[in-house]
């Protein structure tokens, strides 16, 4: 990787938090399967998990060739992940779903950004990376619109559910670009 020709503070920003983010959404998973994960919705949540680990993975192996370090905040993202997965999936399979359209529509809209902001300074110069994220953006926009499929609207108190989702997911991005 020649590093001299990519703007690195941008690459490791971008690195940093898609790791933390695709960490993050593997525990709200994990959680959503802990609660749901031996119901009829369980092979969906299944399927969505699966999807985020190769994220994930894709992402570990990004940071080491990159020369990036995660977010500090790690251990915060394991619990709260978790702790968001099992707590909507107590609501039912609406309220996981719920949960599933608020994080992917929040993700799919950083990624979009970050795809921008490659493309503006050199889309030949980040190719890989380029690819991967918008490969992720729409893998998560995929998982967006399978929760919309399963109810997710009708959740109890949808919007107010969706947007403290969607705050939680902005203050995350913030902190785990920076952190």
């Amino acid at each position: 990787m020649a590093f001299e020709s990519i703007n690195k503070p941008v690459v490791d920003r971008i690195i940093r938090v898609d790791h933390a983010g695709e960490y993050g959404a593997n525990r709200i998973y994990a959680g959503q399967m802990a609660v749901l994960g031996r119901t009829s919705v369980g092979p969906v949540i299944r399927h969505m998990w699966d999807q985020e680990k190769e994220h994930l993975k894709k992402l570990n192996e990004l940071m080491i060739s990159y020369r990036v370090r995660p977010t500090i905040l790690l251990p915060f993202w394991n619990i709260t992940g978790f702790v968001l997965g099992a707590g909507t999936a107590l609501l039912g399979k609406k309220g996981a779903m719920a949960c599933t359209v608020a994080v992917e529509e929040s993700i799919s809209h950083h990624y979009n950004n970050q795809i921008r902001t490659l493309m503006e300074d050199d889309p030949e110069k980040y190719k890989e990376l380029l690819q991967v994220i918008k490969k992720f953006r729409d893998e998560e926009l995929e998982h967006h619109d399978i929760g919309l499929e399963h109810d997710a609207e009708l959740a109890p108190a949808y919007s107010v559910l969706k947007n403290a989702i969607q705050i939680g997911c902005k203050a995350a991005i913030f902190l785990s670009e920076r952190i």
